[in-house]
């Protein structure tokens, strides 16, 4: 019997921000940052309507800056703001501990820069978890070869990769759900 698709769930899953800095964020191409700002608003105002925690991190934020204001003003208050210096948030002190506290069973991950952070995160949290997901029109690097690499390498490791509007209507599931008009609006 085949296993059933994989889908994001709303009630399994935790959005993990990762390194979506103001200093990182302006070295990256203009439109990859772009996408990467619009979808993880859209993830993040997802997020907010459906009660998905949130986790962020900051790699080296003394000189890569914080969050970027554009996302930090949507994260909720609760969200832990974890600083790090090593590369996987999975390694970051208070990371795993956060995950752990969620509760939830998917990480979804969105963020700066695909082929180092984001994907070492995802290889480590896919060694320890089944169900690492990588939206990867949420993610971005300064060089789109790296970016594809990246995505490439996370695919061969079993993280599903997604897209923003693919989790989105997997959260929902059903057009009858409460908040389909409000999500699908943020396509728009």
């Amino acid at each position: 019997m085949p296993s059933p698709p994989l889908l994001a769930r709303a009630g399994d899953s935790v959005l993990a921000i990762i390194d979506v800095q103001e200093r990182l964020a302006a070295a990256m191409p203009p439109i990859a940052r772009a996408a990467v700002f619009a979808n993880a608003r859209i993830l993040l105002a997802a997020a907010a309507r459906l009660g998905i925690p949130v986790l962020a991190t900051e790699q080296y934020p003394k000189g890569l800056g914080s969050t970027a204001a554009e996302l930090a003003e949507m994260l909720p208050a609760d969200t832990p703001r974890i600083e790090k210096t090593c590369f996987s948030s999975a390694g970051a002190a208070g990371f795993s501990a956060a995950l752990a506290a969620s509760g939830r069973a998917q990480v979804i991950l969105a963020g700066m820069e695909a082929h180092v952070c984001v994907l070492q995160t995802a290889l480590e949290l896919r060694a320890a978890r089944p169900e690492v997901f990588v939206v990867a029109d949420a993610c971005c690097s300064r060089n789109p070869q790296n970016h594809s690499n990246a995505i490439e390498r996370m695919r061969a490791a079993g993280v599903v990769v997604a897209n923003t509007e693919s989790v989105l209507f997997e959260w929902l599931r059903d057009a009858k759900h409460e908040h389909f008009r409000a999500i699908s609006a943020l396509l728009r």
